[in-house]
């Protein structure tokens, strides 16, 4: 793996040890703006979260007769959780409801609800009380029990990087043009006019929990108080790109603006090549505007060993982060799973 920010001793000192899995599982309105994602089957993107979580439980999907995919056909870095977990297993994968339109159908594993419904376009105004969602993400991390080493925080939001650039913007970040997209090229067009109409809701006198109450998303909000919480009890990994980047960015934010105690040494953060390589944003930029150190992590798998065309468009920029795919290969690596491995695992997803 490559480190994009920080020493590698953070990601050593857990080799061997193990780890439990959240997912986040959230649906904007801003996601059926049309165009602005690829991130799951046309008119149904609000399935996405729900048919990610059920392929990562079970290995299957039971809200669709098919695993979610991009128009030009690239399936869900679900996948590649999903492979990880079977071959060096998470010590637990349990769900977050930060608003689902449609609760995943499974049995037996944990879906946690908070009561949190789904965030509406933020060209209209998101509509969300965020100073009550940071604080059930808050109360969360005091009730949660820990049942391994450390925490791996995914997330599968359809449109999170665009409210998560508008979210950095809103709380005075230079980010434009550092996130990355479900797209080889970017849709920047409907994603600035979007961010742009968004940016113009927020006034000056707006407090931090009225600006992303406005521009931002449940899952942004509720992880931010729940790494406030969890970095205080153990290790944390933020298992994403420029979305979870972005997480940061809200909590230095919070942190600044609030005075909270924040211990970000045990917070780190992990993400594909194919964000790290992407030349149409810049994650490492991004972590250099935090006011506090980070470790960031990049993992060098990539599908160059697949003979499934559709993971190879993996490769050419396609599909790049989702699902905690980055953290759970840098997870895989230090625990002895080969590149080898993980491809024929994928690959028997697609047979």
């Amino acid at each position: 793996m490559q480190v994009i920010s920080g020493k590698k001793d953070f990601i050593e000192s857990l080799r061997g040890k193990n780890a439990s899995f959240l997912l986040a599982l959230s649906y904007t309105k801003t996601s059926d703006i049309d165009g602005i994602t690829q991130a799951g089957i046309p008119k149904y993107i609000y399935l996405t979260p729900t048919l990610d979580a059920e392929f990562l439980a079970v290995g299957d999907v039971r809200s669709m007769p098919k695993v979610a995919e991009t128009p030009k056909g690239v399936p869900t870095p679900a996948l590649i959780t999903r492979a990880i977990h079977q071959l060096k297993p998470f010590k637990s994968v349990e769900f977050l409801n930060l608003g689902l339109k449609k609760k995943p159908e499974f049995d037996y594993f944990k879906l946690y609800n908070f009561g949190i419904t789904p965030s509406c376009r933020i060209d209209k105004k998101a509509k969300i009380d965020a100073k009550k969602v940071f604080k059930k993400g808050l109360d969360f991390a005091k009730d949660y029990k820990l049942k391994s080493d450390y925490l791996i925080l995914g997330e599968s939001t359809p449109a999170g990087t665009t409210t998560a650039e508008a979210s950095a913007l809103a709380l005075g970040y230079d980010v434009k043009g550092l996130f990355s997209s479900s797209f080889k090229n970017s849709p920047n067009s409907i994603k600035e006019k979007t961010i742009k109409k968004a940016l113009k809701n927020i006034k000056k006198s707006d407090s931090i929990w009225k600006k992303l109450s406005k521009v931002s998303d449940n899952m942004l909000i509720f992880y931010a108080g729940f790494v406030f919480g969890m970095s205080k009890r153990c290790k944390v990994i933020l298992a994403g790109g420029t979305q979870m980047a972005s997480l940061l960015l809200l909590i230095d934010g919070i942190k600044k603006e609030k005075k909270l105690s924040l211990k970000s040494k045990n917070i780190a953060l992990a993400t594909t090549k194919w964000v790290y390589h992407d030349k149409n944003s810049d994650i490492k930029k991004l972590l250099q505007m935090l006011s506090f150190d980070i470790n960031a992590y990049a993992s060098e798998f990539d599908f160059s060993l697949a003979t499934h065309p559709a993971l190879q468009l993996y490769d050419k920029g396609e599909a790049k982060e989702g699902v905690g795919a980055g953290a759970s290969l840098v997870y895989g690596e230090i625990n002895g799973v080969s590149y080898e491995q993980i491809t024929k695992e994928v690959e028997k997803f697609l047979v």
